[in-house]
């Protein structure tokens, strides 16, 4: 059993300013999406709390606006109105409990946004639009710099009003409005704030100075930077990065620098997905320690395991252990660490759901249901049931294992049933792709928690009603979904009822994805594969065929390759990585025909039918089906219950969302 002893670096204490953190793990800031009217809320302090009680020594809590200009949507706090003081205090008090600092973090975004929410000019240094976002920012003025500073002042004292432990200048990283200032790339002002490293650097330290003012020396004041902002054009590289460290630690002013990657020209330097490799940003975060030694420095980029943190923090490289997705997925991670559990912890897989999910609903991860859900089902709200009920769960995939294992913790007797020979279901399809092998920590990490209960898994048992209609209290069906092979695109909606199939999709070389990824496809040199749903999938068979020497084409009747990974911010990434392996895309045609090696495709907007000859193979992506038939053979007859994609085909985090909460209503 791993002892405590085995991480010594990661669970000493570390002076930072004038204060102590208990040990090396830092939580750092990400956006909740659990704003109310621009302040905290209740659900806040649950959040937070859970990591504390889970070991984290220091956090710092989501970037927070010190001006109304910087808004990308509606979820942000106003550090520079004073009615977020008293809820300071009310977060202060529920983290301190476990002995863990707690850090605002004043920021502005500069272009690096629009203005829809707020209906006001995005503000920056000059007018360069953001990539992404796209809207012409409006030029600071001076009086306006002067509001942006004034914004970090009234940041900094309702910090110090709401009993916080410090603050953490933010803005210059990740190509933020600081950083905008910063690089010669996007300031092209020749005032006092535009021009050569000492000009551009002014509006940084004068922030830092009234900061620091406001703040006294009871409080830590720490500074936020890139390391890299990755190969963009004219972008700051480590060298700048590390001049401009050396600049801020020579002010005297600040207690410790965190150090991450990336502006919004390279995103996955921000936060990478799989398959970006863990401690990505460490070698460009120890060029930066080794040149200012004096202060503690915290290192961040997919940090997600004990045995790497120790080993960062033992070379000298960094002095904390900065992480954001890794607890959002086990806010137990440290004490788990510490306390020799380090198996049990819930790995973070790089998926990238936290990000997708802020889009549209407070933060979520794709196999922590708990997330944002805290006070309903966080740490200890498991409780054991009075009447121990025989259970038998039909389905090995993630709906079948989180619903079994949440069942099993409860007191249950349970019985999982799967027709295959492992478990998985398609989360260990996905897995088999080598840029996704990661994934199945998701999986993986429900089968090993299963273990250790007294769960009886029956693998290779393709379950019968008859067998379920006695000796069980209650079922929970599982049987997940089928993929469709009509080849019609949602553009046919009265196709897919009347029976029919695109002509000459019923040919032996014409696949689904899940036949392909189970190696049961006769696949040949050329392959087109053809998406409607817009989804992760098809890009996996893309990438999982070229690997393996296939010529690729991927078609879509939208005008874009899989628009959902633009949630997860991997989209630019997910392209590059397809393209440099040679997978062509081709976008706003349907599916029309496949004659033999030739496959006809149809313009989506003016009907044109385009040949494509010598397709050895056809690979489909229509959707799928959901395989409820078990559920309603079942149903009235005992008390029966369906989750996840026999419900409705959807993602593994429905799945293992709807498995956790029949777990605990049985």
């Amino acid at each position: 059993m791993t002892q405590m002893t085995d991480y010594p670096n990661l669970f000493s204490p570390m002076r930072i300013g004038p204060k102590t953190a208990k040990n090396r793990i830092w939580m750092t800031a990400h956006s909740t999406q659990l704003v109310k009217d621009h302040n905290f809320s209740d659900a806040h302090v649950h959040y937070y709390a859970e990591r504390a009680k889970g070991g984290v020594g220091v956090i710092t809590m989501e970037a927070m606006a010190v001006h109304p200009t910087t808004q990308p949507y509606k979820g942000k706090i106003f550090a520079f109105d004073k009615a977020v003081v008293p809820n300071y205090r009310k977060l202060a008090a529920a983290v301190r409990e476990y002995d863990c600092l707690l850090l605002a973090q004043p920021w502005h975004r500069g272009r690096e946004t629009s203005g829809q929410v707020n209906r006001l000019p995005v503000w920056a240094p000059s007018s360069v639009p953001c990539a992404v976002y796209r809207e012409m920012p409006h030029v600071l003025t001076a009086e306006e710099i002067d509001e942006l500073v004034q914004g970090y002042v009234l940041a900094a004292r309702y910090a110090v009003e709401g009993d916080l432990d410090g603050v953490e200048v933010h803005g210059l990283a990740h190509g933020y409005l600081l950083g905008q200032f910063l690089s010669p790339a996007t300031n092209h002002r020749d005032d006092e704030y535009g021009g050569d490293f000492d000009r551009r650097l002014s509006l940084v330290l004068e922030i830092i100075e009234k900061t620091r003012a406001e703040t006294g020396r009871d409080k830590i004041v720490g500074v936020r930077i890139n390391g890299n902002d990755g190969d963009v054009p004219g972008g700051l590289t480590n060298e700048d990065w590390t001049r401009i460290a050396r600049a801020i630690a020579d002010t005297g002013l600040v207690d410790y620098i965190s150090v991450t990657q990336g502006t919004y020209l390279e995103r996955m330097n921000i936060y990478g997905a799989t398959p970006k490799p863990a401690g990505f940003q460490v070698e460009d975060t120890a060029r930066i320690k080794a040149a200012v030694p004096e202060l503690p420095i915290v290192v961040a980029g997919r940090m997600n395991t004990p045995e790497l943190a120790e080993q960062v923090l033992a070379s000298g490289g960094a002095d904390l252990i900065g992480m954001a997705r890794t607890l959002i997925a086990d806010p137990e991670w440290p004490n788990k660490a510490r306390d020799g559990k380090a198996n049990s912890i819930r790995p973070c897989v790089g998926a990238n759901w936290c990000l997708a999910s802020i889009v549209n609903s407070p933060l979520a991860c794709v196999h922590n249901p708990a997330v944002a859900r805290e006070a309903e089902l966080g740490v200890g709200t498991l409780l054991p049931v009075s009447v121990a009920k025989r259970v038998a769960v039909v389905g090995g995939g993630p709906a079948g294992l989180r619903t079994a294992l949440t069942a099993a913790q409860r007191g249950h007797h349970v019985t999982l049933f799967e027709q295959e020979s492992e478990l998985g279901g398609q989360v260990r399809l996905i897995g088999r792709s080598e840029t996704y092998a990661e994934w199945q920590g998701i999986t993986d990490w429900l089968v090993s928690q299963l273990g250790e209960t007294s769960v009886d898994v029956k693998l290779g048992h393709r379950v019968e009603a008859a067998e379920l209609l006695s000796g069980y209290d209650e079922v929970v069906v599982a049987t997940g979904s089928t993929p469709l092979k009509h080849g019609w695109s949602s553009l046919r909606p009265a196709s897919w009822g009347d029976g029919t199939t695109v002509p000459g999709v019923d040919q032996w070389n014409v696949h689904s994805i899940k036949e392909v990824l189970e190696g049961r496809a006769e696949i040949g040199p050329r392959v087109m594969i053809f998406d409607d749903t817009g989804a992760r999938q098809p890009l996996v068979a893309a990438e999982y065929l070229a690997d393996r020497r296939h010529a690729v084409t991927l078609v879509t009747r939208l005008p874009q390759v899989s628009p959902d990974l633009e949630a997860s911010r991997d989209l630019q990434s997910t392209y590059r990585r397809a393209r440099n392996k040679g997978i062509r895309f081709i976008t706003d045609h349907e599916l029309a025909e496949v004659v033999e090696d030739t496959v006809v495709l149809r313009d989506v907007w003016t009907g044109e039918l385009v040949p494509h000859e010598d397709v050895d193979a056809v690979v489909l992506s229509t959707g799928n089906r959901a395989d409820d038939a078990l559920f309603h053979a079942l149903k009235g007859s005992v008390p029966v219950r369906a989750v996840g994609d026999c419900v409705s085909p959807r993602r593994v985090f429905n799945a293992i969302w709807e498995g956790e909460l029949a777990g605990r209503d049985i």
